[in-house]
């Protein structure tokens, strides 16, 4: 293998001395003086890559540094940080990343080349979008349904059985819960909607996920739902119980089944608790399907190293020992064919066969627009707030109309209630159809007003290269804002290294004009927005709870006074979806902050900490 890899790295340099500068994303001339590679990868994945990364720096003098980043953070910093040049050059990525990622132009097809059959024809689909491999595949994984079998000595068959056996379980005090499962874990309740007959996207005529057919208010959601509220309503869910909790339960005999995947596999076995896995039981449409998953390595648009990251993936991954130790640091079902041909291990022979039944998890973009919703859905049936179905069904609506906003309200009037338009003169105008660049009375490149928060919003769809603009108000520069919201300001600059759909927006207040290249969106959704005169609370995608970050020192604030005395709960939202979110402790997906207004309309002040990921409310003065 070392002579292979060698071989390639010599024509990596041959590559960077002769090749032109472009703005291409497939091939990017690598700077000769900085032949090194940087990985993003989660805490799990740290600890192993890490040491490859050293035996690779060892055999071939080319560094290597792996950086712990945390998995959501990894997709949602890649295009931010990779346009200004602080990005990675490989990450590790769940499939489901890859529609977002190939639309926001943050990575580029991978040709396997003559390894491609040394990987399974599973993983290889999911890493696949659009006719084109985004991914190096190492995992492969779904969920599947676990049971004590001291207490549950037969797999149930149907989720009736587990209805009956969970009565039985607490009604006789053999175990104090049967079957358990969390109210914030939209992706584990799939296999129940599933079996019911529900779905979350339908296919084509092609058999490709189709957005336009949501499926989370179908016939058969609503009586997963159903079915979940009565479970709720029996009193055999906890709410609010969350992962570690419920495996607790688990491993001290106080439930008795849930549903899980091989990630838990490490501590269950540690525990020394009896457990089976199993099939997941079937509902009136047959067996639960588990969504099925897959984690790998994803090169980055922005890298300047692509020829030298390919070949640290093709030619030195991609054999039997590096799989063996990212098998090792987390046993999942390998996606690499000779090393699973070596494992004997019963328990993924029992996932494997779970997941017989399963779907692969749609990675089209829209399905950051479903999550958030669902969980709410999720959340809102087990804490008995809402009738399963009614829950369901508002969540749909709500999924549709994020779908349909591309979850950016960039849709609306172009005009103002006092007849003013918002344009952005810039570099990219021409390119947008205008007859020139900085031409602020451009209709091709107005701004949208927000009919409930008044926030001005624009997504253009631009080519690579490098890019300036200015927000100008009614058509000239009499009127106009730059960079630090300040008035007659520089001009504000970013670059594309592939043709990438960039948000604009501006609040008309505070003269903040920013763009998703440049900064987060970052709001702050709770039970306080309606107050505001957001449509309703919990509502990522509301912008009068924007946070903004004019000085650009990464600390995002908001500041109002309009609220009525009370208690309130609030997390900070990226994106306008809840696809990412921080609640307490900077936690991801974290628990909701609360904090109490005193008397009405004292000053409540909202500051969000970029790098740490704090959300911090500060009331008062």
């Amino acid at each position: 293998m070392k002579r292979v890899l060698t071989s390639l790295l010599l024509l990596v340099v041959v590559v960077v001395t002769l090749v032109p500068h472009t703005n291409s994303a497939s091939v990017k001339p690598a700077k000769a003086q900085d032949e090194s590679l940087l990985i993003w990868a989660d805490s799990t994945r740290t600890p192993p890559l890490t040491e490859l990364a050293a035996q690779f720096t060892e055999e071939y003098g080319i560094e290597v540094t792996v950086q712990e980043v945390a998995m959501g953070e990894i997709r949602a910093q890649l295009p931010v940080a990779g346009a200004v040049g602080t990005g990675p050059d490989i990450i590790i990525a769940a499939h489901d990343w890859i529609g977002e990622l190939v639309l926001n132009g943050a990575v580029v097809p991978i040709n396997l080349g003559d390894k491609a059959d040394l990987y399974t024809e599973a993983s290889k689909k999911l890493f696949t979008y659009n006719g084109e491999l985004y991914g190096v595949p190492y995992a492969v994984e779904n969920v599947a349904f676990f049971r004590n079998p001291e207490l549950v000595p037969d797999a149930p068959a149907t989720f009736d059985d587990v209805k009956a056996i969970t009565e039985e379980l607490v009604s006789s005090g053999q175990s104090s819960y049967g079957f358990m499962m969390r109210d914030e874990d939209a992706y584990h309740s799939y296999p129940i909607i599933s079996a019911f007959g529900g779905y979350v996207f339908g296919l084509d005529e092609n058999g490709n996920y189709n957005a336009g057919d949501v499926g989370l208010d179908s016939e058969g959601a609503l009586a997963a739902a159903s079915w979940i509220s009565e479970m709720a309503a029996a009193g055999y869910f906890v709410p609010e119980m969350n992962y570690d909790q419920i495996h607790t339960l688990f491993e001290t005999g106080e439930a008795a089944m849930f549903i899980t995947g091989p990630w838990a596999l490490p501590r269950i076995r540690e525990s020394g608790v009896p457990y089976a896995i199993s099939d997941i039981p079937a509902g009136p449409a047959g067996p639960g399907a588990p969504f099925i998953g897959g984690q790998g390595f994803m090169i980055s648009a922005f890298s300047e190293n692509q020829l030298l990251a390919e070949a640290f993936l093709l030619d030195f991954m991609t054999a039997e020992e590096p799989m063996k130790a990212m098998y090792d640091a987390d046993p999942r079902p390998p996606a690499f064919i000779p090393l699973l041909d070596t494992l004997n291990d019963p328990d993924l022979v029992a996932f494997q066969q779970a997941g017989l039944a399963g779907v692969p998890q749609p990675s089209i973009p829209e399905m950051t627009s479903v999550w958030g919703s669902w969980q709410t859905a999720l959340q809102l049936t087990i804490r008995q707030e809402q009738d399963g179905p009614v829950a369901f069904t508002e969540a749909s609506a709500q999924i549709r109309e994020l779908i349909a906003s591309s979850g950016v309200p960039t849709g609306g009037e172009t005009t103002g209630e006092g007849g003013e338009i918002v344009g952005l003169p810039g570099t990219f105008q021409a390119q947008l159809g205008c007859a020139n660049d900085w031409a602020p009375e451009c209709e091709n490149t107005l701004m949208a007003v927000g009919e409930d928060d008044g926030i001005w919003a624009a997504a253009f769809e631009l080519q690579p290269g490098d890019y300036e603009y200015k927000v100008a108000l009614n058509g000239t520069w009499d009127e106009n804002y730059g960079a630090g919201a300040i008035p007659g300001g520089d001009n504000i600059t970013f670059s594309l290294a592939e043709a990438t759909t960039v948000v604009f927006l501006y609040d008309p207040v505070s003269h903040w004009v920013t763009d998703s290249v440049n900064s987060l969106i970052v709001s702050a959704p709770g039970s306080y927005q309606a107050a505001l005169g957001c449509p309703g609370d919990w509502a990522p995608d509301c912008l009068l709870s924007w946070l903004q970050d004019a000085d650009a020192d990464g600390i995002y604030e908001m500041t109002t006074d309009k609220l009525p005395a009370g208690d309130y709960e609030v997390k900070a939202a990226i994106n306008q979806t809840w696809e990412v979110n921080y609640g307490a402790d900077a936690a991801r997906d974290g628990a909701n902050i609360p904090f109490n207004v005193p008397a009405d309309n004292t000053p409540v002040t909202f500051s969000f900490d970029s790098a740490t990921n704090v959300l911090t409310v500060t009331v008062g003065s």
